[in-house]
């Protein structure tokens, strides 16, 4: 049996604590570097969290079976996800629907730094609030290289938008997890996150807006981006105040698009100075800046009903996860979900009780299966012919066929991590810094997204950690735990597996260290203002804004 430990190298935990750091230096060197393929560098990292797992003194079968458990997860659910967003998106592709739905965006705004912020920021929170894991950035990256942007910048704007996303993400998951890994209510912890969430819900629209046309475009596109912060911000305050924590990035999604759409029918002006409009912006090309104003003057070929019928596999994905996450439908389908222990692990976590991770959790009638079914209602509404919709599953296969390599090797990275106690170890190290803890908080939940992916499984590696850091320290609990899930939400633009998602989508194979070059900054920089926040609120010169 073996016992995950925070003094496993020669009793130091401070020993024990630096040699779990290597892991992911390794990896984020390497991607950084830009000199591997992110498999590559995935698989040195990986050899290293084995080394170190060894080094622990965690059995050679055991660690083996840990990362045999990741890379089975990063083939359900996450490529199973992404496999069935991309399908959906091909077939409107090659079906002729998207060029449609093109012509309406354009109708709506020629701009693309409004078009950034519709699709990257509203539609993609939209998608994070109902789907979660790689879902939003698959789909909103596809739907901006479609609409003419270049494929990096289409896939940095994805990215940087799912940072403001993922706190409440996949109808509050991560926060349902918090509360139960630290047994307070899940509504108290959400408003808690309410107080901190906002603050780089508010920033990352102009983030988007500089991302796509730099000081011009802030200069430009300032007022629809503070619309869309605002908007989303203050959605996010009320909701968490007043509903459960299912609904709050819901209704954060559709009262920031709302805005958006109001904004732009009602606001709009054409960009001043010299340039035409649209402007050569996000890597289009001039053919690229022309096409958009001749779709804005075609629209009326289109008609509502043309346009309503390009939107409708996306408007059909919303209804199916908006129903399956209806009391009764979720209840139904989570009959189906398995949870067994995984074959070949024996150990402990460092309380002594049995780690979340070794126990395989398989839902298949959830995410990528109802990805699928909204695919397959999407065909029949279409009237796409059957020979039609398999070659555009084939294709997608044979795109993602090198991705699924860099999600398996992470996953695999992660939980042999977690499993033998790097994760944890690094975490204690963390909250062994005292009153300091409350400016650090954010940055561990960081630290958790980054290595697992997800804002759920940071909370539940880190989130019983947090409370204990909190009452060991006499810091607000509930402002420690919730800082966890606000943290974590900004790693999702550097984590190895939303960045090789995002190269998949956009075929940027090999790509991943120059995307997570372009993304990196932006995150560290939310980070530090969130962890500012955060130590304020623990004084009392912020602590009235918490309930």
């Amino acid at each position: 049996m073996y016992q995950q430990s925070f003094d496993a190298l020669g009793g130091s935990t401070a020993w024990t604590a630096l040699a779990a750091v290597l892991p992911l230096t390794v990896t984020f060197v390497l991607i950084g570097a830009g000199r591997l393929r992110s498999h590559q560098a995935v698989g040195a990292g990986l050899l290293g969290a084995a080394a170190v797992a060894a080094g622990y003194g965690m059995p050679p079968g055991q660690v083996l079976s840990a990362a045999a458990e990741g890379a089975a997860y990063g083939l359900v659910p996450l490529t199973w996800i992404v496999v069935n967003a991309l399908w959906i998106h091909r077939m409107t592709v090659d079906s002729g629907h998207f060029a449609v739905l093109r012509r309406s965006f354009a109708a709506l705004s020629a701009d693309r730094r409004v078009q950034a912020l519709v699709i990257a920021f509203c539609l993609g929170s939209l998608l994070e609030a109902l789907a979660g894991f790689g879902t939003p950035v698959a789909l909103a990256a596809a739907m901006l290289i479609a609409l003419g942007f270049a494929p990096f910048k289409a896939v940095t704007l994805a990215l940087v938008a799912n940072a403001a996303t993922a706190a409440y993400g996949a109808m509050g998951t991560p926060v349902v997890t918090l509360g139960r890994v630290t047994g307070l209510p899940a509504d108290e912890l959400g408003e808690v996150i309410g107080r901190q969430a906002p603050l780089v819900t508010l920033l990352v629209p102009f983030v988007l807006v500089w991302l796509t046309d730099r000081r011009r475009g802030l200069r430009e596109a300032w007022e629809p981006a503070l619309v869309c912060g605002v908007a989303a911000g203050t959605a996010q305050v009320t909701a968490s105040a007043l509903l459960p924590v299912e609904l709050v990035g819901l209704v954060s999604a559709l009262t920031a698009l709302a805005a958006v759409l109001v904004w732009a029918r009602l606001r709009h002006r054409p960009p001043v100075g010299r340039r035409p409009v649209p402007r050569l912006i996000a890597g289009g090309s001039a053919q690229a800046a022309q096409d958009m104003l001749d779709r804005a003057r075609v629209l009326a070929r289109d008609g509502w009903r043309g346009a309503l019928s390009a939107c409708l596999p996306y408007l059909i994905i919303v209804a199916v996860f908006g129903v399956a996450q209806t009391p009764w439908v979720h209840a139904l389908l989570h009959r189906a979900t398995v949870g067994f222990p995984w074959p070949g692990l024996r150990l402990r976590d460092w309380q002594g009780g049995v780690p979340a991770q070794s126990v395989f959790t398989l839902e298949p009638l959830a995410g990528g299966t109802l990805l699928l079914l909204a695919g397959l209602v999407g065909v029949a509404a279409l009237r796409i012919r059957p020979g039609r919709a398999l070659r555009a599953y084939r294709d997608v296969l044979h795109q993602l066929r090198h991705s699924v390599l860099t999600v398996c090797g992470v996953l695999a990275m992660a939980y042999v991590m977690g499993l033998s106690g790097q994760t944890a170890a690094i975490g204690h190290a963390v909250a062994a810094t005292g009153g300091a803890m409350a400016a650090l908080a954010p940055a561990l939940g960081w630290l958790g997204t980054t290595v697992t992916g997800s804002a759920t499984s940071a909370n539940a590696l880190f989130g019983s950690l947090q409370s204990a850091a909190a009452q060991a320290t006499g810091l607000p609990v509930h402002l420690l735990a919730a800082a966890n899930d606000a943290g974590g939400s900004l790693a999702k633009p550097i984590s190895p597996q939303n960045l090789a998602i995002a190269a998949a989508v956009a075929e940027l194979h090999g790509a991943e260290g120059r995307i997570f070059r372009s993304v990196v900054l932006h995150s560290a920089a939310l980070l530090a203002l969130l962890c500012l926040l955060v130590y304020l609120e623990s004084t009392p010169l912020l602590s009235w804004l918490l309930p």
